[in-house]
């Protein structure tokens, strides 16, 4: 019986949200009729009309938005289920999924560079923003993660590196406007800081507390904002000692301090931790993790 219902269910999903009966049959592989049967044996199981029948196709009644709604959520996450069955085999294969902070794509790209040529069969995915992808649903093999370490007992957290932040100006800036001689001489700068001005970041909390707000000058929603700032002579701003090494036009205002230091995190599930394409992967990046100026 439950069997059954998750078929109608799905079929009523389709449905939905293609609007005819037609494209959800295309979509399942069944014959139209079996889509029609599956909505009216749904409607008289739950004792009300899901939708509304028109020469256009078929329009969710508000009891089958409802239903979209729950039946969308079990099929992502009945598809993040596969993902992570799919990531459980002994082979470096098919696709590996890693999510981490915005910013360090640069130094990470490399590490998929390596990782994919000596693994030509497997397809990487990389999110990278802010928003926690859920490992126990499937949605990450691998994340990557700044600040206090994931306390999920279902999670495998390692230490990765201490990402090194100093305070840079652009040449043309300091000859323009000079070097800050101290705290008493920061009103006469312009400084770059976050859209959000709650930001976590160890030396955006400096900022706040050693800089007048009216300093802050220029606001940025990302670190590579930040970068294209600095470099542009809009202010001064922190960047990671890594990227700003690679630009030569770049004076550094003040020295690197251990409270500006972010710890980075590697953090898998449980189920997947040991797995043959996670534990190559981590291989790889921890590897390359101790050549950056950031370690």
């Amino acid at each position: 019986m439950l069997v059954d219902t998750w078929g109608e269910i799905r079929t009523a999903y389709q449905v939905a949200r293609l609007g005819t009966v037609s494209g959800a049959a295309e979509v399942l592989g069944v014959h139209h009729a079996t889509v029609i049967r599956h909505i009216d044996a749904l409607e008289k199981r739950l004792g009300t009309k899901l939708f509304q029948r028109h020469a256009r196709g078929y329009t969710p009644t508000e009891a089958g938005r409802d239903l979209l709604s729950t039946a969308q959520r079990t099929e992502e996450q009945f598809g993040q289920l596969v993902s992570r069955i799919k990531g459980q085999g002994e082979t470096v294969t098919g696709e590996l999924v890693v999510t981490s902070i915005s910013g360090i794509a640069p130094v990470l790209s490399p590490v998929f560079a390596e990782f994919q040529a000596l693994h030509p069969d497997v397809a990487i995915r990389f999110y990278s923003d802010m928003r926690l992808f859920r490992l126990d649903y499937g949605e990450a093999h691998v994340a990557i993660r700044a600040g206090a370490a994931p306390q999920d007992g279902d999670y495998v957290v390692q230490p990765l590196a201490r990402v090194q932040s100093a305070l840079y100006a652009a040449k043309a800036y300091v000859q323009a406007r000079g070097m800050p001689i101290g705290p008493q001489d920061y009103l006469h700068h312009q400084f770059i800081g976050p859209v959000d001005t709650d930001n976590r970041a160890p030396f955006y909390r400096w900022l706040r507390d050693s800089v007048p707000a009216e300093a802050v000058r220029y606001r940025v929603s990302e670190p590579s904002a930040t970068s294209a700032a600095v470099l542009a002579g809009l202010g001064l701003g922190f960047m990671p000692i890594w990227e700003a090494e690679k630009h030569p036009d770049l004076v550094q205002v003040l020295a690197p301090m251990p409270e500006w230091e972010s710890p980075l995190w590697i953090v898998t599930h449980v189920d997947l931790h040991r797995t043959l394409k996670v534990q190559t992967f981590l291989t790889v990046l921890k590897r390359a993790a101790t050549r950056w100026s950031c370690a």
